[in-house]
């Protein structure tokens, strides 16, 4: 059952929910903006071994991680923690922070987004890359620095980074360097 708005019941049942590929880091929707009036938005990541996202700051919203599986590890400014099933998280709008797999399996972790709205970001980043990997490119590290994939970055207040930790993460937790 789907309702109108934010007054509406919103049903995804187990293992359900419109999925988008994105190379180690995928996005399952579960719960989009426009059906909360734009308040919140619910998202699951699936987190390859290894796989660390590109360090990255929102200047529109909150993200609020609960891990389900795996450990997860999390950097936002100064502050990094590896936590396990049942932990979570605030990043905070402003802060320079990044997300990886720090354990040896796959982990999953809930997003819940505030306000709503940003998770079509990750649809239209898995479009560009398809359609990056369709003009013949094998990474997605090419499309780091191109006017689609900053103009994509700037539609939704995101900015990528280089901090300083990033190396020290990378090396610690043995992760493939981010693509973005």
């Amino acid at each position: 059952m789907t309702g109108e708005g934010a007054q509406g019941v919103n049903v995804v049942l187990p293992g359900k929910g419109e999925e988008v590929t994105i190379p180690g880091f995928g996005a399952t929707y579960k719960l989009y903006g426009r059906d909360t009036g734009g308040e919140v938005s619910i998202v699951e990541h699936p987190f390859a071994v290894g796989i660390i996202t590109a360090p990255h700051r929102h200047t529109g919203e909150d993200e609020h991680s609960i891990v389900l599986e795996g450990e997860i590890g999390f950097r936002s400014d100064d502050s990094e923690v590896v936590l396990g099933a049942g932990g979570y998280i605030t990043k905070p709008r402003g802060q320079m922070h990044a997300m990886w797999n720090a354990g040896d399996v796959p982990g999953r972790i809930v997003e819940i987004i505030t306000p709503g709205g940003f998770e079509d970001y990750f649809r239209q980043l898995g479009e560009l890359l398809a359609a990056d990997k369709e003009a013949g490119s094998s990474s997605s590290d090419s499309l780091h620095g191109t006017d689609e994939f900053t103009a994509l970055a700037s539609r939704f207040g995101l900015t990528y980074g280089d901090p300083d930790w990033l190396d020290d993460v990378v090396k610690r937790y043995s992760l493939r360097p981010p693509t973005h």
